[in-house]
C-alpha cells in the first residue's frame, strides 16, 4: 500500500511508521516542522512538510505522495497530556477544519480508503457533552461525521478507529504519570469509580493496521484493551510495580478543586467493548488489561 500519515510524528504516529515500513508498505509522514524529516527519514518515511490548516499546501502535499490509503492521527496536544480544556483548542481545531482539508485531499487525489483516529471518550456514542457546548466533544463528531458522510455519497472508504486512552513508554503521559507516582504528586481518589477505557500504544498500531484493509467502509470500532479501569487503580498499579511509596488518599472533592477539568475525565464509567474489532478485524490487544502493559513496561525497564 502507498500510505499517507497525517500526524506522523504524534504519539501513534511514530510506531505507526515503524510498522508500516517494516511491514513493506511505502509511507510519506506529515510533519508541520522541518526539523522532523531527518528522524522521518531514519524511520524509512518520506516527509511531507504542511500545515493541515493550510488547505492549499495540505492537498499539495497529499498529491505528490499519490497514496492509496491515507490515516488520520492529526493531534496538537501538550506532551503531558491535556491538564484543561484550553489544552485541547489546538487538537479541536485540526479535528473540526484540519478533517475537512485532509478529507478533500485524499478524495481529490484518489485515494480509496480514510482511516480515522478518533476518541472514544469524546465520540458520538461516548459524549453527551457535545449537546451542553463541550468544544472538543463536538469537534470529535464533526471530525467522524465528516468522514462517515463522505463515505455514505461513495466519495472515499471512511473507517473511525475509536481508541481508549493511550499508553505505553513511547508515550509521553505516561512517562509523566509514572514520575509523579513516583514523587507521590499522583493521589488514590477515595470512592473513586471511574471505568475509564485504556489501550496500549502497540495495540492501537496494530488496530489501525488491521483496519487498512480489514474493514468495511463505513465501519466504527472501539479500539480499546478488555477492562475498562480507574485512574486510582493504575496510580496503585504503577507504585507496586515501581516499588514507589504508597500513593497519598484524598477525598473526591479535591481534585474537582484543584484540578476540574482532569477531574471530570478520570471520573467518567465508559467500559467500551472491542468485541466488534475482534470479529470483524481479526484483532486481539497483545496487552488485555492495563495491569499487563504496565507489567511489561517495567519489565522492559528493569
Amino acid at each position: 500500500m502507498n500510505i499517507f500519515i497525517a500526524g506522523g510524528t504524534g504519539a501513534i504516529g511514530i510506531p505507526l511508521v515503524r510498522e508500516l515500513v517494516a511491514g513493506g508498505h511505502q509511507v510519506t509522514a506529515l510533519t508541520r516542522s522541518a526539523a522532523n524529516q531527518e528522524m522521518l527519514r531514519a524511520l524509512g518515511a518520506t516527509p511531507a512538510i504542511a500545515d493541515a490548516l493550510d488547505r492549499e499546501a495540505l492537498i499539495a502535499a497529499v498529491a505528490a505522495a499519490r497514496p492509496t490509503h491515507v490515516i488520520h492521527e492529526l493531534t496538537a496536544l501538550p506532551k503531558g497530556g491535556p491538564r484543561k480544556a484550553s489544552d485541547l483548542a489546538p487538537t479541536n481545531r485540526l479535528r473540526t477544519d484540519g478533517t475537512r482539508n485532509l478529507l478533500d485531499a485524499a478524495i481529490q487525489t484518489g485515494a480509496r480508503r480514510f482511516i480515522v483516529g478518533s476518541f472514544g471518550i469524546l465520540s458520538a456514542r461516548g459524549s453527551a457533552d457535545a449537546a451542553s457546548g463541550d468544544e472538543a466533544a463536538a469537534a470529535v463528531q464533526s471530525m467522524e461525521s465528516q468522514v462517515l458522510d463522505a463515505t455514505k455519497r461513495g466519495a472515499i472508504e471512511g473507517v473511525i478507529l475509536r481508541y481508549g486512552m493511550f499508553y505505553g513508554l513511547e508515550t509521553a503521559s505516561t512517562v509523566t504519570m509514572i514520575e509523579m507516582v513516583r514523587k507521590r504528586r499522583l493521589p488514590i481518589v477515595r470512592g473513586d469509580a471511574g471505568q475509564l477505557p485504556f489501550i496500549h500504544i502497540e495495540d492501537a498500531v496494530s488496530a489501525t493496521i488491521a483496519a487498512l484493509d480489514r474493514a468495511p467502509a463505513g465501519a466504527v470500532y472501539d479500539i480499546v484493551d478488555d477492562r475498562a479501569v480507574s485512574m486510582s487503580e493504575i496510580v496503585n498499579t504503577i507504585a507496586a510495580y515501581s516499588g514507589s511509596p504508597a500513593p497519598y488518599h484524598v477525598p473526591a472533592w479535591l481534585p474537582r478543586l484543584v484540578a476540574p477539568y482532569l477531574a471530570r475525565i478520570m471520573s467518567v464509567r465508559m467500559p467500551l467493548s472491542n468485541a466488534k474489532a475482534r470479529t470483524e478485524l481479526g484483532w486481539r490487544p497483545k496487552y488485555s488489561t492495563v495491569r499487563e502493559g504496565l507489567a511489561q513496561i517495567f519489565r522492559k525497564a528493569a
